[in-house]
């Protein structure tokens, strides 16, 4: 899911909004804005405030929304996004992407029953959206329904077969069911479609383990951390390795 979807939103927001004040360019007030709310979440809340207060309307808002994700508050800026998306007038695929964003900061509040409910509204708006179905699916996962992660993961990758990260996620909730072959034949397909898709490495690894393929496992892991080392994917794979060297440290470690 993305927190913001560009050219897009700026576009039919501002339309959205025709009370702006007239000596503030809107479109670039629009940008100004919601780049100040990525990087600076606090700053960027009250420059949308003060926007608002100028007839900033449903620009202003989103920028508002997005701010109060990035200062932590994720349930207050989801129901900031869903207020947006029932009340904006915007064709339906635009709604259904200020849904998807709600639906992630519920996922953030640790709120996926929520998530999961918004982008059923989403999907409604926006059923040949295979993103959403993806979204829907992390919704799911989070709350242990890997079946129906697979299922909509499924359905997304029926309209893009090339969907390269729903293909990693599908092989993990393959791999979550105990459908081992599949899950490695989705890691397969990924990886062919991306050799470089340090996720789909990651899996792979970790589908290796499971088989019992300690070096090829080894391989796997490795590589996401030597070309990643600095992300998350890289700290799964070092925690792995850990888990595969030593397991009776890692088992006294959690006990």
């Amino acid at each position: 899911m993305k927190m913001y979807a560009g050219h897009l939103i700026v576009i039919t927001l501002l339309v959205a909004a025709p009370s702006l004040a007239q000596e503030i360019v809107p479109a670039r007030e629009y940008q100004a804005c919601m780049k100040l709310a990525r990087d600076n979440p606090e700053q960027g809340f009250g420059r949308a405030t003060s926007w608002l207060g100028l007839g900033g309307g449903d620009a202003a808002h989103h920028c508002q929304a997005v701010a109060l994700v990035g200062l932590g508050q994720h349930s207050e800026g989801a129901r900031r996004f869903e207020e947006l998306a029932q009340g904006v007038r915007a064709r339906p695929s635009f709604r259904a992407e200020l849904f998807a964003q709600a639906a992630q900061a519920w996922l953030l509040a640790g709120q996926p029953a929520r998530a999961e409910g918004v982008l059923n509204s989403a999907l409604g708006l926006d059923p040949e959206n295979p993103e959403l179905f993806v979204d829907r699916a992390q919704a799911a996962a989070a709350m242990g329904a890997w079946k129906r992660a697979e299922e909509d993961l499924g359905a997304a990758l029926n309209m893009d077969p090339e969907l390269v990260d729903a293909l990693v996620f599908r092989a993990a909730a393959r791999r979550h069911l105990g459908d081992m072959k599949n899950a490695e034949a989705d890691a397969e397909a990924a990886l062919k479609r991306d050799p470089g898709s340090i996720e789909a490495h990651l899996e792979n690894g970790i589908l290796h383990r499971h088989a019992g393929r300690k070096s090829a496992a080894r391989v796997s892991w490795l590589m996401v951390i030597q070309h990643a080392p600095s992300t998350p994917a890289a700290r799964a794979a070092r925690d792995y390795l850990q888990q595969m060297d030593d397991p009776e440290r890692q088992k006294s470690k959690s006990e």
